[in-house]
């Protein structure tokens, strides 16, 4: 059998949620803490390991992603809809278009439809450097969900998104921490 590291030594284990829990006279599932555990430390290494990965292109994983969100919507946005659509703050935004406009990815001008604001813009080597990776960028992408069929791989996408309809759990400001509208 293969040993995999979320379940090698040091990483959570049942054993452990459930004495945890005791400990603090919780009535938590220790299986959903488990799971919980386990995503974000998976989340956790997956994050490290995309630094690394576009690292070997001379970029970070949020630059990346704003090259891409940049692409996929005709090569232009405004400063906050990147932040809206990556998620992210305004200050992350103007940090991450600093850099890529320093190297000559993007560029900003001023917006046609609001003459107060600017627009950030893919330039032809932002477009190089996408096209540049994607072949290596997509072989990889592939590599790490290689292990898994087309079924569990449809199966796992259901999955996930119920789980990240969950993450308001985490920063909501209730107490007990479930979303709001669940007894």
């Amino acid at each position: 059998m293969t040993q995999h590291p979320e379940t090698g030594p040091g990483a959570p284990t049942l054993d452990q949620a459930r004495r945890q829990i005791a400990r603090y006279g919780l009535t938590a599932d220790p299986q959903a803490v488990l799971v919980a555990a386990r995503l974000m430390a998976a989340g956790a290494r997956i994050g490290q390991a995309g630094e690394v990965h576009f690292g070997r292109f001379g970029l970070s994983t949020g630059r990346y992603r704003l090259l891409a969100d940049l692409e996929d919507h005709g090569g232009e946005k405004s400063p906050s809809q990147l932040a809206a659509s990556l998620g992210v703050s305004r200050a992350t935004v103007t940090g991450l278009v600093n850099g890529l406009e320093q190297e000559g990815l993007v560029a900003r001008r001023p917006s046609t439809e609001d003459g107060r604001g600017n627009v950030v813009v893919l330039t032809a080597r932002g477009a190089d450097k996408l096209r540049e990776l994607a072949p290596e960028h997509f072989a990889r992408m592939q590599g790490l969900v290689g292990g898994l069929s087309p079924e569990e791989r449809a199966t796992f996408l259901d999955l996930l998104a119920r789980v990240v309809s969950g993450i308001d759990a985490l920063t909501d400001d209730r107490p007990d921490g479930r979303p709001h509208g669940r007894p």
